[in-house]
C-alpha cells in the first residue's frame, strides 16, 4: 500500500486520467473529490463489497437455473 500525506487542495493523480483531491478535513473525516472518466466505476468500499456479493449470488442462481434447464431437456 502506498501511503501519502496531502493537505487540503492537494491532489493525487492515478494512471494519467484519475485525479483525487482533498476537499476538506474535519476531525477524523476527509472529503475527497474524484475526477475520473465516466467508464471508471467509483464506489465506497462497503458498497463495492455488497455489489460483489450480490453479483456472486446472481451468478450462482444463474448456474442453478441453467443446470435445471439442462436436466429437463
Amino acid at each position: 500500500m502506498l501511503v501519502l500525506t496531502r493537505k487540503k487542495g492537494q491532489s493525487v493523480i492515478i494512471n494519467d486520467n484519475i485525479e483525487i483531491t482533498i476537499l476538506e478535513v474535519q476531525g477524523d473525516q476527509v472529503r475527497l473529490g474524484i475526477d475520473a472518466p465516466r467508464d471508471v466505476s467509483i464506489h465506497r468500499k462497503e458498497v463495492f463489497l455488497e455489489i460483489k456479493e450480490e453479483n456472486k449470488k446472481a451468478a450462482n442462481i444463474g448456474n442453478v437455473l441453467l443446470n435445471d434447464i439442462l436436466r429437463k431437456t
